[in-house]
């Protein structure tokens, strides 16, 4: 594996690096966190196959409504999710800074699978079902945002933008299972287990997440942050497969001790208060909190999750008929999109980069969704005729956005949002970025049932607004996102100002130095953390 590596991916760190941290160990650990990406790509995959199933309008009440009122009923059911996703995503970052990664990413997936019961169980009630959503949704938020961050602390530097992004391809590996289970039960299902069959499965990836976490360890980043340098010590040898005394491990664990002193100076205290001050005051740290919110605003605006939730109902619009060939066209799009982000993470995450990534695909996704929007307005598809050449490409421009959305900004934002924050603000910041994802993306998902029966003649004004979002991104990134591919997160400091900041606060407050010294000194007489406690570790 390792040598397969270094083959591939063109990245400094990974020549000088020990070849024993690229073992199966921290790949397996990362995948089983990644559980629960699959869980939110089955749930928002499977939702927009289940509404399109007559069994499952009839017993839920979306006959006899007209067309913005089906679009409301739609919306309701599938945004509730992004609700409690949001939520989630929020009440998390406590529970990881308080009691660790591990246990918030457990506690996730024990939500997620009580949500998934009460909704395969609803039996055409729409409260339990609500309900049902938003208690997934809960465990859903939580785990996107734990997942990446949990990921970033274990992962070595060189592989962190592959590893991370993997969160990006279990999201779209749970969108391919989820539109051919769609697909399978419409062919092989009859009554309500139709529907049934596919909203039970969604409990399948939270089982697999409970399960792969419990034999999973801590972040020793978290250890570290708590003070159990000797845990995180040998947490870290262990994920990196080398001796406690090996020179490497005893660099990194360095490195991580000597940038939490560093971030203690600053501010100091450690409490909510302390760290929104720390976030918001500081401007380097100001800087990538805002960034990760506006990438993740980005990432929604891009259109991706209007195709995964009502993609059968874009086939549709674009002219394709029957519902077994729509699901069937769905799940070549799941296909994809699966196969497009495996790509990125093996070739480029972490050669070509985060920034020049997310530069290209904006320009291309806004083109296919260009295109997409003039076809719909100049040639709309027409009841009872054969689909237009213009049409078929329309149909793979679905495709190729899918395909471009997965080398840039569906993996890159989450590796970013979770790379690049201080240690001790990675949990908040990661916390924002994903609470701002969850909340666009329930704007998105509530907003585009309304927008394709209202904005423009067959909903063509929806295509090009998202173009115009893809567009503007680009220049977005151009301005005001720099690289990061190589660097280590103890060193993500020096891109932002910190480091300097923290060197000119010490060298006009000599005695807040000598206070901090003095400090350290009493840390190291009761075990705390200092250069001595680190060699005892």
């Amino acid at each position: 594996m390792s040598f397969l590596l270094r083959k591939i991916v063109h990245n400094e760190a990974m020549r000088s690096d020990p070849k024993e941290i690229y073992g199966w160990r921290v790949y397996a650990l990362a995948c089983s966190a990644c559980f629960g990406g699959m869980l939110f790509g089955m749930d928002s995959g499977i939702i927009g196959g289940v509404l399109t199933m007559g069994e499952f309008k009839h017993k839920f009440g979306l006959v006899n409504q007209s067309k913005v009122g089906e679009a409301n009923l739609s919306a309701n059911i599938v945004s509730t999710l992004q609700a409690g996703c949001f939520v989630g995503a929020l009440v998390a970052s406590p529970v990881a800074d308080r009691w660790g990664r591990k246990p918030a990413l457990i506690i996730a997936s024990i939500f997620a699978t009580v949500g998934v019961v009460m909704q395969f169980a609803a039996s055409g009630y729409l409260e339990p079902m609500y309900i049902g959503r938003f208690v997934t949704g809960l465990g859903v938020g939580a785990a996107s945002m734990v997942n990446p961050l949990y990921v970033s602390e274990n992962a070595p530097r060189a592989i962190r933008g592959g590893l991370t992004g993997l969160y990006q391809l279990f999201i779209t590996m749970g969108i391919m299972l989820a539109f051919w289970i769609n697909y399978g039960s419409l062919l092989h299902i009859g009554g309500a287990a139709v529907y049934v069959v596919p909203l039970s499965m969604q409990a399948l990836p939270a089982v697999l997440l409970f399960v792969g976490m419990l034999l999973c360890n801590e972040s020793p980043r978290f250890l570290a942050k708590q003070d159990r340098w000797e845990e995180a010590k040998a947490t870290l040898a262990k994920v990196r497969a080398l001796p406690e005394n090996h020179p490497y491990v005893e660099s990194e664990f360095r490195d991580i001790v000597t940038q939490l002193e560093h971030e203690r100076q600053l501010v100091g205290g450690s409490g909510l208060w302390d760290l929104m001050k720390e976030m918001w005051l500081i401007p380097g740290n100001r800087k990538r909190a805002l960034i990760s919110i506006f990438l993740m605003i980005c990432q929604q605006m891009t259109g991706t999750n209007a195709i995964n939730y009502y993609a059968p109902q874009i086939f549709e619009n674009l002219g394709v008929k029957g519902n077994a060939t729509n699901l069937f066209a769905t799940g070549i799009y799941g296909i994809v999109k699966m196969v497009s982000c495996a790509a990125f993470l093996i070739f480029v995450a972490d050669s070509l980069g985060r920034r020049r990534s997310l530069l290209w695909t904006s320009v291309a996704q806004a083109l296919a969704m260009l295109y997409i929007g003039l076809y719909v307005r100049i040639a709309p598809p027409k009841e009872g005729q054969p689909v237009i050449p213009a049409g078929y490409v329309a149909l793979v421009c679905i495709f190729l956005f899918a395909a471009f959305f997965q080398f840039g900004w569906g993996p890159v934002c989450w590796i970013y949002v979770s790379e690049i924050p201080t240690a001790r603000l990675r949990s908040l910041n990661v916390a924002f970025g994903a609470a701002t994802q969850w909340l666009f993306n329930f704007v998105v998902a509530r907003a585009v049932p309304n927008m394709l029966a209202t904005v423009g003649s067959n909903g063509y004004g929806t295509y090009i607004i998202f173009a115009c979002f893809c567009f503007s991104m680009g220049v977005f990134v151009w301005f005001f996102v720099p690289e990061t591919k190589g660097v280590s997160l103890e060193k993500m400091d020096d891109i932002f100002g910190v480091a300097d900041l923290l060197n000119r606060k010490l060298a006009v407050d000599p005695e807040r130095a000598s206070a901090n010294e003095n400090e350290n000194e009493n840390e190291d007489s009761k075990g705390g953390a200092t250069e001595t406690r680190i060699e005892k570790a």
